[in-house]
């Protein structure tokens, strides 16, 4: 029998002690690492163009039904006034406390079945499910069909996904399309056509860089990726391979996992629903017995944006209360790099080393939570680390309290005391604190500018 969350935390006595010691698989993209190396991977989305395969690591929720719309408005802070086929936008919900559980992209692709499909990481997806679930138990018009990554699920998914990224991604456009890249606002879907085949594209930007998400039907996948790299072979196009793409969100400014705030009493009954092994783990050098101490809201993580009080929702008043004074704002955090340089020393010479910094990603757990201190004092949580070969940084995202500026130099704390029981975790390291200068988040102009000059 699967033991529920809710029947883990009987037995653990407590959230943290739960989540800290419980085992969240090592997560690699299921595609080729590498398909040259990934520093030169990475450089290509920032100075050429790049091409990055979703096909395969993130969870879909495909949905439809008239009473869809109303559900998701009513777990959501996101608008729905003018959501319609050909949108897509950052769906995020909130406890009753305006603390977030999570995030994904909605594609408003058609109308009729499975028209709509969530996309992201499994935390907001679970509780999605859970709210059709029993909208359907209440006889209301919503159905949804879960396609797991591609770890998980048997046979291929429904539709490939290929991002094509960077500075030169509009000219390789300009080739496959015969003429100027198509001209699409922000988040809106177009319908295309390339190598004679049916395509959705959705624009946006990955890594700071301006491009298009193309998208259809899996047997078309191998025929679409030949007319990608093809087009972009004389512009120097790159696949980008698993290592290189789970570092992009550090340049994007995005926080994949954030904490899931459903520890509270609104969530009892989905904790019931959850299975414990789907609420993952937790690791890094922030802690603390109270739960609370780990959640964030939009406006911690830069989902402000998204956030509309044009109708009711679950958490309403909270989030109003929080947007009148966000306590925290998202940052870039700059490692220093003798303090990196040091870390990685530590592991080749005598003594216990520090916790092991692995490039170009150092997530050690589903959520990464560090500690961030200025003159000793906590002001805030590092999450998402890794290095950047383009700026030859090694860097975090965070969430610092808003009186901390630009410029301030803070603390890392790097690794755990006392060490969680967790499979991930170097059993034996040693906590040190790495200094940071914090920038904005994305930081592209203030890295390349500001930062490299004052170093």
């Amino acid at each position: 029998m699967t033991e529920s969350l809710a029947q883990a935390l009987d037995r653990a006595g407590n959230p943290v002690e739960l989540l800290r010691n419980q085992n969240w698989p090592a997560f690699t993209f299921p595609v080729a690492p590498e398909f040259t190396n990934w520093r030169d991977e990475q450089r290509a989305w920032s100075t050429t163009v790049a091409v990055m395969d979703q096909s395969h690591h993130m969870t879909q929720l495909f949905l439809d039904g008239a009473d869809l719309i109303p559900l998701l408005g009513s777990i959501s802070p996101n608008t729905f006034a003018t959501f319609r086929p050909g949108v897509a936008k950052q769906l995020i919900s909130v406890n009753k406390d305006g603390y977030v559980i999570g995030d994904g992209i909605l594609f408003y692709n058609s109308e009729g079945p499975e028209g709509l499909v969530l996309i992201g990481h499994h935390i907001l997806i679970d509780w999605v499910r859970y709210n059709v679930e029993k909208a359907q138990a209440e006889g209301k018009d919503v159905r949804s069909r879960l396609e797991a990554n591609s770890h998980m699920r048997q046979g291929p998914p429904t539709f490939y996904r290929y991002q094509l990224q960077g500075p030169k991604a509009d000219e390789v456009m300009e080739k496959l399309f015969g003429g100027p890249a198509p001209e699409l606002k922000f988040f809106h879907i177009g319908d295309f056509e390339i190598a004679g085949r049916p395509v959705k594209g959705l624009r946006h930007g990955m890594a700071g860089q301006p491009g298009f998400e193309f998208y259809g039907p899996w047997e078309d996948n191998e025929i679409i990726m030949d007319a990608l790299m093809s087009a972009g072979e004389e512009f120097g196009i790159r696949r980008v391979g698993a290592k290189a793409y789970s570092s992009s969100p550090l340049e994007s400014g995005w926080v994949p996992t954030p904490f899931p705030a459903i520890f509270d009493e609104d969530f009892a009954e989905y904790r019931e629903w959850l299975p414990a092994a789907r609420a993952g783990s937790v690791a890094g050098s922030l802690h603390s017995d109270d739960i609370h101490d780990f959640y964030m809201t939009p406006y911690d993580l830069g989902l402000g944006r998204s956030v509309k009080f044009d109708h009711e929702f679950h958490g309403r008043a909270a989030l109003e209360k929080h947007a009148e004074s966000p306590r925290r704002r998202k940052v870039t955090l700059l490692w220093n790099a003798d303090d990196v340089a040091a870390v990685v020393k530590s592991q080749v010479e005598p003594g216990t080393p520090a916790k092991f910094l692995d490039f170009p990603k150092a997530r050690y757990g589903l959520y990464q939570m560090d500690e961030v201190r200025k003159d000793g004092k906590l002001v805030g949580i590092s999450t998402d680390a890794g290095y950047v070969a383009h700026d030859q940084l090694y860097m975090s995202l965070a969430t610092l309290d808003v009186d901390v500026q630009d410029g301030d130099e803070v603390e890392v704390v790097w690794g755990e005391d006392p060490i969680s029981r967790k499979d991930s975790v170097d059993a034996v390291h040693r906590q040190v604190n790495i200094r940071a200068t914090v920038a904005p988040a994305p930081y592209h102009d203030y890295a390349r500018t500001v930062y490299r000059s004052d170093q």
